[in-house]
């Protein structure tokens, strides 16, 4: 951390060298030790070094920006002199902006030194484990890594943010296989900071390759029907994405387009809901010291019982609108548990799917979208029949919200997210 410091302090002296006097810029140095298994076997086994530097300068109200690897002096002057030519060339805003003096802050969080002896024996036991238990599911790419880094960041107004962190990522990619009989893939990915609780226990990823591992004799839905889906923790995920993205993030309100304009305060959807942005929690694995706008970071409540408390808005986007920024960098999403088990969840489902995974394109500007439910289960009478192939699923994001039906007790923590499974109503569902 040290030696980094003193870095930053030459990339100042540069800085100021260019009479500069507003400006924001971050460093960071990372070492990752990864490993690559491909079918089974270990095909990688490497260490990574690498370096990275940001800076944004202001001109009056016009701001540019540049990033490099290079953090040689030669190469911090190159990033001090590509910001100003960028800055120079950009029209002016007054809505650029950096955070006020935040104060000095230091820490290091996660592991730092990672017990590599341990982690390929996890690695060896999880591979033992599905091919012991689940013998027609193929692992075709497992990734495993510990990363570490040292980052910092400064500004102009007198903000001082250094940290020291590491984790473990462990990420799969598998499909299944049986005779001629095939599926298509799916992935799933956690984070962590110990090696206590054996992979396949984490997250989803026991969840993801049981649904793998049932989904080699899918059958065909005939005809349409409107029905009602149970969306599993990770799916339910880029659900609410969408659903931010589409109604509260920068980009709708800055250009008007977001249904959620003037919904501040008023119900938005149903109030089983409630959606977070968390940061210090003990579920996440490792928070934000601060925001991209140099904010320090902070847990942000968007939707509360289905009432929309704020917009998720970045420093830009707020000095834009005039509306509050949200001091949180975003992605680490939770939403809060309900009071059913999944069984009681699919109990309820007169007809429709487990949707295991979305694939489709953005919604519209109302919310519709459209797109192929993967690695899911056609749901009648309250029991899971089987697993369906060509199935098409549309709606529009906003109703099936306010349409839900219920929210699992049940929650899954991937080390990034805390998720329930949630189902909702009303979902057009088509097959061949």
């Amino acid at each position: 951390m040290s030696e980094l410091m003193k870095l930053a302090d030459r990339f100042e002296n540069i800085i100021k060298g260019h009479d500069l006097t507003k400006y924001t810029y971050s460093l960071t140095e990372s070492e990752k030790q990864e490993f690559n298994i491909e079918h089974g076997e270990f095909k990688l086994l490497r260490t990574v070094y690498s370096n990275r530097g940001s800076l944004r300068v202001f001109l009056g109200n016009r701001m540019g920006s540049a990033n490099g690897t290079d953090l040689t002096d030669k190469g911090l002057e190159a990033l001090v002199e590509d910001a100003t030519a960028a800055a120079e060339s950009s029209p002016e805003d007054p809505a650029h902006d950096i955070a006020p003096d935040q104060g000095k802050h230091e820490r290091t969080q996660g592991v730092i030194e990672p017990n590599l002896d341990l982690f390929i024996e996890r690695i060896k036991e999880f591979l033992d484990t599905v091919a012991r238990d689940y013998p027609r599911v193929r692992i075709l790419n497992l990734g495993a890594s510990h990363d570490k880094w040292t980052w910092l960041c400064r500004n102009s107004n007198g903000s001082d943010f250094c940290e020291t962190a590491g984790c473990y990522t462990f990420m799969i990619e598998i499909s299944a296989a049986e005779g001629d009989a095939t599926t298509g893939f799916d992935y799933t990915a956690v984070t962590t900071k110990d090696l206590d609780t054996p992979f396949i226990e984490r997250g989803d990823i026991r969840r993801c390759i049981e649904s793998i591992d049932a989904s080699i004799y899918p059958e065909a839905i005939e005809g349409e029907f409107k029905g009602s889906l149970v969306i599993t923790p990770s799916c339910a995920t880029d659900f609410i994405g969408m659903l931010i993205g589409n109604y509260a993030s920068s980009g709708v309100v800055i250009d008007g387009t977001s249904l959620w304009l003037d919904k501040v305060g008023e119900q938005v959807v149903s109030d089983a809901l409630t959606v977070s942005l968390k940061n210090e929690d003990e579920r996440i694995t490792l928070s934000d010291l601060a925001t991209g706008d140099d904010f320090l970071a902070e847990n942000a409540t968007l939707i509360e019982k289905g009432v929309l408390k704020q917009h998720f808005l970045g420093l830009y986007a707020a000095n834009k609108t005039g509306r509050p920024v949200v001091k949180n960098n975003g992605g680490n999403f939770a939403v809060e548990q309900g009071d059913k088990s999944l069984d009681e969840l699919i109990a309820g489902v007169e007809k429709g799917l487990l949707l295991g995974r979305f694939s489709g394109g953005n919604p519209g500007t109302n919310g519709d979208f459209s797109g192929v439910a993967k690695n899911s289960f056609l749901i009648e009478n309250g029991k899971i029949k089987c697993a369906v192939a060509e199935t098409m699923v549309n709606g529009n994001l906003w109703d099936m919200f306010k349409n839900i039906r219920g929210i699992s007790k049940e929650l899954v923590c991937n080390g990034s997210t805390v998720m329930p499974y949630i189902a909702v109503d009303g979902i057009n569902i088509s097959g061949k």
